[in-house]
């Protein structure tokens, strides 16, 4: 059965970031973006615009891969950011019925974890507390099996990972930091800053789906 959460999601997102960007001149547009290094606000859009016309077009076979992107943010280097976000705006409604009904999270993953990248290079916080990252912080813990217990707590949760035996490791955050962390967004020495109970050991090899940033990534 098609996942209506994964649409709402992902267009959610998809709206947040289009009145962010659509107003921003060429000086914001072309700049870094130090979560995705190499990219620039314009390529996370550029990005984010491309992937449901590749799917619309059969060039996916699967979840995009680096080589993907890559190709992705090239061929709309030089097309103005208003015209990709237009293309965007035609392609995501269609693109959100499609990742609903294959149950496919990552594709509202991508726009949500995109949306706050941009934001940390804009220097332009904001949109911390939405539905989109209570319920992919959410998703993102039970996607999680620590090899030690490891008892998340946020102001709207309280979440025990790993085995069921022994005392529990505790990591007190919130919804917006455990998307950031899971996601790749803070570097190592950052991860083992978080307000744990105790020394986190082995857990910090095993927090997050993508590799921790080579920097730190300050929000």
């Amino acid at each position: 059965m098609p996942t209506p959460e994964i649409a709402a999601t992902y267009l959610a997102a998809h709206q947040r970031i289009d009145h962010l960007v659509r107003p921003l001149g060429p000086d914001e547009l072309s700049r870094a973006v130090p979560a995705c290094p190499g990219w620039t606000v314009h390529s996370v859009v550029s990005h984010l615009a491309a992937t449901p016309e590749w799917a619309a077009a059969g060039r996916l076979r699967g979840l995009p891969s680096d080589e993907d992107t890559a190709a992705q943010v090239t061929e709309l280097a030089d097309v103005p950011t208003a015209e990709v976000l237009d293309r965007w705006a035609t392609s995501a409604p269609g693109f959100a019925e499609l990742v609903a009904a294959a149950d496919i999270w990552p594709a509202a993953i991508d726009a949500v974890t995109h949306e706050h990248d941009i934001r940390h290079g804009l220097g332009r916080p904001g949109d911390r507390d939405t539905e989109s990252v209570t319920t992919l912080a959410g998703l993102l813990l039970d996607w999680w099996s620590p090899s030690r217990a490891v008892e998340v707590v946020t102001p709207g949760r309280t979440v025990r990972r790993g085995p069921d035996d022994g005392d529990a490791l505790r990591w007190t955050s919130t919804d917006f930091e455990v998307l950031r962390v899971r996601l790749g967004r803070r570097s190592r020495a950052q991860l083992a800053a978080l307000d744990w109970s105790s020394d986190p050991g082995a857990v910090l090899d095993e927090l997050t789906v993508f590799p921790p940033s080579d920097a730190d990534i300050d929000e």
